[in-house]
């Protein structure tokens, strides 16, 4: 072969080599976009605020919150708040997927369960848990059970809901096989059933944690002497607008973070996806 014949073959290893480096650039650059809107935001306000373009008595400079955060941390205030609240929502997130999983497996796999159950779960699920805070402070009383158990509420039915549909949605041939090979009720339930709808259910606990979010705020502001949803109606109503901040910025961080971790999980129980 002639050298300018063997200078036009295409060399695969060289190809995908540059192909790998694309897609880690593309991924890189998808990285410095995802870490640059809120940089950009945050510089945005800060400079509107100080240049009084923005009212400073309502959006004080992200600087000043900054300050704020610091000095509650160093008092020990802000770790109080913080721990009551994750307390409260880790316990009200667990007590509501657990269940919610158990019951929207076993609804996608008996169709009489599913038929039984599924007029409750719609009659019930459009009802706000907060609307329901003062038969549930009855029940559970003012304390801290209360506050799980509502938390627990509005995260079961967007759980239940996807759980149902992740197991009416596995391939048909999946069960046929598990049939025709005599899979017994537990192999069927752990090895097909819950596999096979975890990626419809991690998208329901996924939209779970941002309801216990949202959840926990409300329940701490009605009726709490503690916690970031405390926290951030006290400071509101003693117009301390820095304080206040400074809790929206805890839930808004503690978002992220659930979620970063929920996907992290869904990666590493689904590789394929």
């Amino acid at each position: 072969m002639k050298e300018h014949e063997r200078d036009s073959v295409i060399d695969p290893l060289q190809m995908e080599k540059q192909e790998w480096k694309k897609r880690q650039l593309q991924h890189r650059f998808k990285q410095l976009l995802t870490i640059t809107s809120p940089i950009f935001i945050v510089l945005l306000w800060e400079l509107l605020s100080r240049t009084g373009l923005i009212d400073a008595r309502f959006f004080p400079p992200p600087t000043e919150i900054v300050g704020t955060f610091w000095a509650m941390g160093m008092s020990g205030e802000l770790f109080h708040h913080v721990g009551i609240s994750l307390y409260r929502i880790f316990a009200g997130f667990l007590l509501g997927v657990i269940p919610a999983i158990g019951i929207g497996l076993l609804m996608g796999l008996y169709s009489p369960i599913r038929h039984f159950l599924s007029p409750l779960i719609m009659a019930l699920m459009p009802i706000p848990t907060l609307a329901l805070l003062p038969i549930i402070i009855i029940l559970f009383g003012v304390g801290e059970v209360s506050k799980v158990v509502t938390i627990a509420g509005s995260v079961f039915f967007p759980v239940v809901i996807n759980t149902v549909a992740g197991v009416i949605n596995i391939d048909r041939i999946y069960l046929d096989v598990a049939k025709n090979y005599g899979a017994d009720s537990k192999n069927f339930f752990f090895k097909i059933a819950l596999p096979g709808s975890l990626p419809v259910m991690l998208e329901g606990v996924q939209m779970g944690q941002a309801i216990a979010l949202l959840t926990i705020v409300a329940a701490e502001m009605m009726g709490a002497n503690s916690g970031i949803g405390y926290l951030i109606w006290t400071s509101y109503k003693a117009f301390l607008i820095k304080e206040m901040f400074v809790g929206l910025v805890l839930i808004s961080f503690f978002g992220y973070l659930f979620s970063l971790m929920l996907r992290g999980l869904q990666t590493k129980l689904l590789p394929w996806r």
